[in-house]
C-alpha cells in the first residue's frame, strides 16, 4: 500500500524494523547488531530497543535485548480476527484426522511464506514436525512447495521483480538456486497447478502444495502437506494430491 509522505511515520517504521530484526538466527541483539539489521544508526537503534523494552515487547540484561512473550499479542490478534485462518482451520483439522498427516495453510510475505493455519495427525513424526513448525512460522518461499505455488500465481513481470529483490539461498544440496532453473520450476507449477518439492527446504522431507483460490480466481493462499522421504513421490501424488485439490475446491466459496 502506498501512503503519502505526510502520512508516513518514519519513527514507527524504524521501530518496526528493529522489532523485525529478531529471528531464529539472531534471538538476542545489542544496539550495534540491531542497527546493522534494521539499516539505521546505532543511536537510533538503541532508542528504539529501549522504547520497545519499556513497552514490554523486549527484555534485556542491560547489553542484549530479546523478544518478550508480549509480541505474541500481535500474531494472536491476527489469528483471532483475520477471516482466512478461521475459514481454513476446520479443513486442516479434517485432513489431519483423515490421513494422520501434517497440513498447513500458508500466505506469501516478501521472500518468505507464513503459516496461518496448521493441523497434524497423531502419527506425525519428528522430522515432519521440524519442517511444519508452528503458526506464524516463516520459511524461505523459493525452497517450499507453498512458496512456489504462490509465486506461480504472479505474472511474469511480477516474478521478475521478485527475483530482482530477493536472493535464492541454498538451504540443502537439492535447493534450486539458479534463476533460470527456478523460473523453469515455476513454469512447471503453473502447468501442473500444484507443486511437489523434495528435500529443497529440509533433508528427508517431501512437501506437496496446491493453490487456494477465491471465487474470482485469485490465489490467496496455499494448502500443503508434508511427508517423510520414506513415502514415494508418486504415492504422495496419487494418495494426497486429490485430497488437497478437493479441499481447495471446497474452500473456494469461503475465500
Amino acid at each position: 500500500m502506498e501512503v503519502a509522505k505526510a502520512d508516513f511515520i518514519a519513527g514507527m517504521a524504524k521501530g518496526m524494523a528493529v522489532l523485525e530484526s529478531f529471528d531464529t538466527e539472531r534471538q538476542r541483539l545489542n544496539a550495534t547488531l540491531a542497527a546493522q539489521r534494521a539499516g539505521i544508526t546505532r543511536a537510533a537503534a538503541r532508542r528504539h530497543l529501549l522504547t520497545l523494552c519499556a513497552l514490554g515487547y523486549l527484555e534485556t540484561d542491560g547489553s542484549y535485548f530479546w523478544l518478550s512473550p508480549k509480541v505474541l499479542r500481535l500474531s494472536g490478534s491476527y489469528l483471532a480476527s483475520a477471516r482466512m485462518p478461521r475459514v481454513v482451520q476446520p479443513t486442516l483439522n479434517r485432513l489431519a484426522a483423515q490421513t494422520q498427516g501434517a497440513f498447513s495453510a500458508v500466505i506469501l510475505d516478501g521472500a518468505e511464506v507464513v503459516i496461518i493455519g496448521r493441523s497434524a495427525g497423531m502419527s506425525e513424526v519428528t522430522p515432519i514436525m521440524a519442517y511444519g513448525l508452528h503458526l506464524g512460522a516463516r520459511l524461505q518461499a523459493h525452497a517450499t512447495s507453498t512458496g512456489r505455488v504462490l509465486l506461480a500465481a504472479m505474472t511474469n513481470a511480477e516474478l521478475t521483480q521478485w527475483l530482482k529483490h530477493y536472493p535464492l539461498p541454498r538451504l540443502t544440496p537439492h535447493t534450486t538456486v539458479e534463476r533460470k532453473g527456478f523460473r523453469g520450476a515455476i513454469e512447471q507449477v503453473r502447468a501442473d497447478d500444484y507443486c511437489l518439492a523434495s528435500e529443497e527446504h529440509e533433508m528427508g522431507i517431501h512437501a506437496l502444495a496446491v493453490p487456494l483460490r477465491n471465487l474470482q480466481g485469485r490465489t490467496v493462499a496455499a494448502l500443503n502437506v508434508v511427508a517423510s522421504m520414506r513415502q514415494r513421490a508418486e504415492a504422495l501424488r496419487k494418495e494426497l494430491l486429490p485430497l488437497l485439490q478437493d479441499a481447495a475446491h471446497e474452500l473456494r466459496p469461503l475465500l
